[in-house]
């Protein structure tokens, strides 16, 4: 069986990040045949990769964000090896979408994955946020992924393609692309067992990008266009998953093993069972 090539899609108006992006893939998907292709002008997240998925030649896509880097050296053999049998992976979501469709706001046993945060405003920690799984390696079932890094068979990438009409910002291209190809009958899941360090635009502030006018503007397009599927409202206090701080990468990766994960999907259960809401947090030294 001849190798998979890897077209790898980026948007990004910032030099540096999309260097270390760059970089990042060339480590990941040496040895196998690749492209990396930039969009630098984007008019939208989903504009930029359309017009990508459209210059690209990969028979496997991987949109990505250009402030996340993966840790785990077999990348290219697991992602070749899985999207044999998958259509669209990414590393966090849920298998419940619901209203405001943030796939965190689904609350237990929706959660799956995991993702790692870095942020300036507390730069000498990364923040592990673990949401749970239904299977390992993969959580299966998903209805909608976060945007850090979608991987999708070319065919199944063309056939849902993004929204960039109703989708022209910044907000929402990621949960209207995965719920579409889950409600078309493509197989969606979760990526558990993979590392990565993601420095989300969204944590490099205090304020809540989730209750700005953007935001409530694309989440009323997106029940609008999704209307007839009876999306239900998220619950008022949805459970969240378990926080880990730890001090470098070498840490997260003992941390980021399928024994951490049971026992975080076991716990965070047992919290849903007795109605504690309030997120466990742990200090690694």
């Amino acid at each position: 069986m001849s190798a998979s090539f890897f077209s790898v899609i980026v948007c990004s108006v910032d030099t540096w990040k999309f260097a270390q992006t760059s970089a990042c893939y060339a480590r990941l998907l040496a040895g196998t045949p690749f492209e990396i292709i930039g969009i630098h002008d984007a008019l939208s997240l989903a504009e930029g990769y359309n017009r990508g998925l459209r210059q690209c030649r990969g028979d496997i896509v991987i949109f990505s964000h250009d402030d996340v880097l993966f840790l785990d050296r077999g990348f290219a053999h697991k992602i070749g090896e899985r999207m044999q049998n998958w259509d669209l992976l990414g590393f966090a979501g849920s298998s419940r979408i619901v209203n405001p469709p943030r796939w965190f706001a689904a609350g237990w046993p929706h959660l799956h994955g995991a993702v790692c945060h870095w942020s300036r405003l507390q730069s000498n920690m990364l923040t592990f946020n673990i949401y749970g799984m239904n299977g390992w390696p993969v959580s299966g079932d998903i209805q909608t992924l976060d945007g850090l890094c979608l991987i999708a068979r070319r065919d199944t990438a063309a056939a849902t393609g993004f929204d960039d009409d109703t989708f022209d910002g910044w907000h929402l291209y990621d949960s209207d692309f995965s719920f579409a190809a889950s409600l078309a009958g493509y197989k969606v899941g979760v990526c558990c067992d993979m590392p990565y360090i993601h420095a989300s635009a969204s944590i490099q502030t205090t304020e809540n990008p989730y209750v700005s006018d953007a935001y409530l503007k694309y989440t009323e397009r997106f029940i609008a266009k999704y209307r007839a599927e009876k999306i239900p409202e998220c619950a008022p206090k949805p459970t969240p998953g378990v926080c880990i701080d730890v001090h470098d990468h070498l840490a997260l990766m003992r941390l980021w093993n399928e024994i951490i994960f049971r026992r975080t999907t076991f716990t965070t259960t047992r919290r849903q069972t007795t109605r504690d809401s309030m997120p466990i947090d742990f200090h690694i030294l």
